[in-house]
């Protein structure tokens, strides 16, 4: 069956993955969430919206809600298949994919491992720099604080995650680090530092930890190994040229998108 959104984007619907729109959850910057078609499961939708600097910056850029679908799809996929465990369940059309619903723990988890952006700031390390190891470093999600650097002893005592917990956070974000590391670097871009959030799924009693929201270049800074060209979100906050070129060259290198071809707006992505 092939469907034409009002965006003009078309795109093909498996069998039995057709969804009407359902109940609006929460609309974020980037994406918009809504109730999934069984219990537990929510439906995220990626808008073309890109926002720097806490939402003080903002714009629409054409395509490119349905570059970071296709980009976290691919992502997510290769984390569930290494055995680190993700929300992602599968991909429903161009702009939506099914994910298990969770509750989110509120920190971003941010791994670096060149000095970039805020850590160069604080710290007086020239951009760019090899950290002698990852570093993690914990944030905790409040736009309206402006996401504040917390420790684990800020965790701890407010009670956002237990001790157990950030074992397995520290534990989860480095086993995405080893596995986005590989990847990019084998089509020759270095990834920098990345953010993800992580949340709890409950089976019964039993609790385990999942990786959650999105890994996109929204979420990561990246670097082309051989020019240091930026194909992230850092061409839209420092007005480096196109967004949607920078990340359809991700998308390229990684197969998502036709090797040969022609960078548009509106991209034509592999099924």
């Amino acid at each position: 069956m092939r469907a034409q959104r009002p965006d003009g984007f078309r795109y093909s619907h498996p069998k039995g993955t057709f969804m009407a729109r359902r109940k609006k959850i929460y609309e974020g910057k980037a994406k918009i969430l809504y109730e999934g078609p069984e219990p537990g499961t929510i439906v995220q939708y990626f808008k073309d919206d890109a926002t720097a600097f806490n939402a003080e910056k903002r714009d629409v850029i054409e395509g490119k809600g349905v570059l970071n679908n296709r980009l976290s799809e691919f992502f997510m996929t290769g984390l569930n298949s290494v055995g680190v465990p993700t929300h992602f369940i599968r991909r429903l059309n161009m702009r939506e994919q099914l994910v298990r619903s969770c509750e989110i723990i509120p920190l971003e988890i941010i791994v670096r491992n060149y000095a970039a952006g805020s850590l160069s700031k604080r710290l007086g390390i020239e951009e760019g720099t090899q950290l002698p190891r990852p570093i993690v470093e914990y944030c905790f999600k409040d736009d309206a604080l402006g996401d504040p650097l917390v420790t684990e002893e800020h965790i701890a005592a407010f009670g956002w995650a237990t001790q157990q917990d950030m074992d397995d956070v520290l534990s989860l974000a480095l086993r995405v680090n080893d596995f986005m590391s590989g990847v990019m670097l084998a089509v020759g871009i270095r990834l920098v530092d990345f953010k993800i959030e992580i949340g709890r799924v409950y089976d019964g009693d039993f609790q385990r930890l999942v990786i959650a929201d999105e890994i996109s270049p929204d979420s990561c800074r990246l670097w082309d190994i051989e020019t240091g060209q930026k194909l992230d979100k850092d061409v839209f906050r420092r007005d480096l040229g196109s967004l949607t070129d920078a990340y359809s060259e991700v998308a390229r290198r990684l197969g998502v998108l036709p090797k040969n071809s022609a960078t548009v707006s509106k991209p034509t992505l592999i099924n």
